[in-house]
């Protein structure tokens, strides 16, 4: 549908402010954690913090780079935090996850990207004995195929890199990201066995629904198993302007489109993101 003046009705979020909510709330400030939930401005956190749930944002709330479309705050990283990962280590299993997602701010500031950093929340969360499979949901790191494939070696359960938006798109919204790039991680990724490889789109910045198959071709010859797609919703006037909202059941059909071209798994819906209902997705069955 054409973009109407105001956000239509499938957009609009109840506020969620339970004991669960609030209790997540507290943890997190009490050992000192980011979430890509609040720094993203997401949609559903309400929903996620009252269903116990969070992802958890390392090496700092800042970023390195400006990303046209992201709430994330552009600026000078502070160094990293060598106690991060226990204290994420430790809320995983006060908040009894089975399935814990980590994503990061870009730090495009350090030799590795910060896979370092990943691999030491991978390797405390599984010092602590429990049964919780692990999403990472990583940046690009400048295509350093080591910091890759060090995180790899950490072996998560999902290894997640988001590849946005179509091709002509990412100089207006991804500078100093590569669409080729983005899919030769998800690639040396899905050459690894054993581990799940996810990927992430936003509609409604200009793309076309022939450039969006394009891309779910790309995605599958990649490897991609998992697919999430949402609605782009721009966090201020100084962002990407939203171009066009899809109704519901558009995202069904790119689903459908999706999976026709070899994504075995799709979660397709407006308010959809990355790690939304990140656990259901990867484990159908139970959904915990």
């Amino acid at each position: 549908m054409d973009k109407p003046n105001t956000k239509p009705p499938w957009l609009k979020v109840r506020a969620c402010g339970n004991q669960k909510y609030r209790e997540v709330q507290a943890l997190l400030e009490e050992h000192h954690l980011n979430t890509v939930c609040r720094e993203a401005n997401c949609p559903n956190r309400g929903e996620c913090y009252s269903r116990g749930t969070a992802t958890f944002l390392i090496m700092g709330p800042n970023c390195t780079r400006h990303c046209r479309f992201c709430n994330v705050t552009l600026g000078l990283p502070a160094p990293l935090d060598e106690n991060e990962p226990a204290r994420i280590a430790q809320a995983v299993n006060i908040l009894d996850l089975r399935h814990a997602v980590i994503t990061s701010v870009t730090r495009d500031d350090l030799p590795d990207g910060g896979a370092a950093q990943f691999v030491a929340v991978v390797r405390e969360i599984r010092r602590l004995g429990k049964n919780t499979a692990v999403e990472l949901l990583v940046p690009d790191f400048r295509g350093n195929h080591e910091a890759v494939a060090a995180v790899l070696a950490a072996r998560p359960d999902v290894f997640n890199h988001n590849i946005e938006t179509i091709p002509r798109l990412y100089p207006a919204v991804r500078p100093g990201a590569d669409y080729a790039r983005s899919l030769e991680i998800l690639r040396q990724a899905a050459e690894t066995e054993g581990i799940a490889v996810k990927s992430g789109l936003m509609v409604g910045l200009g793309e076309t629904a022939d450039e969006l198959r394009v891309v779910f071709i790309d995605m599958a010859g990649a490897g991609v198993e998992f697919l999430t797609i949402g609605q782009y919703l721009a966090p201020s006037k100084n962002h990407h302007p939203v171009v066009r909202y899809y109704s519901p059941a558009e995202f069904d059909a790119l689903a459908d489109a999706a999976r026709a071209s070899g994504i075995k798994s799709v979660f397709s819906a407006p308010l959809v993101r990355s790690s939304y209902q990140a656990a259901e997705q990867y484990h159908p069955a139970s959904g915990k």
